[in-house]
């Protein structure tokens, strides 16, 4: 059976005592992703892409922050799509759809947050090519590997090791920056020497 991401999974898992963070977790989240595309841009966030933003936790915060800031969302979630869809800007789509939806715009910020270990091996690697496409600034990459310890949903998680992500996210160009964050090739140039690790 694939997972269902519906009312009863969201209650579950973000409301109900079993929630995976507090709202005070994902604003610290937020601020932090933020901080280091605007530090990289050298300007404020004009637009982000949040891919498997569930019911777009991370808008409330956006908006505290950057009240203009433009949003949209993408989640495989019909309950999602029918409940926020149209309030919060959230279409469907998976990760793994992201190359066959040919979205045109570029992004300051892309989000994936706690959605990366659950998709397949061979959706992961063409996903983040193409995210990479869209990618004008920084990625937050939130994903659990083998050695984390993880409490939660673990039903049809991907223990994979952290390795083995390092070298996807590599392979198509991206450069860590910071705590789950990523940025995009074109902005190497500026970078002075200790401003990622992987200088």
């Amino acid at each position: 059976m694939p997972k269902r991401y519906d009312k009863a999974y969201f209650d579950r898992w973000y409301r109900g005592r079993n929630r995976v963070s507090t709202p005070a977790e994902v604003r610290r989240k937020v601020v932090l992703a933020v901080s280091i595309a605007e530090y990289f841009l050298r300007r404020p966030i004009r637009n982000v892409l949040d891919v498997g933003c569930g019911e777009g936790a991370w808008l409330p915060h956006l908006r505290a922050l950057r009240p203009r800031v433009s949003y949209l969302g993408l989640d495989p979630s019909d309950y999602v799509v029918a409940r926020f869809g149209k309030k919060r800007n959230i279409r469907k789509a998976a990760f793994g759809e992201l190359p066959s939806l040919h979205l045109d715009d570029s992004y300051d910020l892309i989000v994936c947050a706690d959605a990366l270990h659950y998709v397949p091996d061979t959706e992961v690697a063409p996903g983040i090519r193409e995210l990479v496409r869209l990618l004008d600034g920084v990625a937050y990459l939130e994903v659990l590997t083998k050695e984390d310890e993880i409490v939660g949903d673990l039903d049809a998680l991907m223990q994979r090791p952290a390795a083995w992500y390092r070298k996807t996210f590599t392979a198509a160009g991206l450069i860590p920056v910071g705590p789950f964050t990523w940025s995009a090739p074109e902005l190497a140039p500026t970078f002075a020497e200790l401003e990622s690790p992987a200088r």
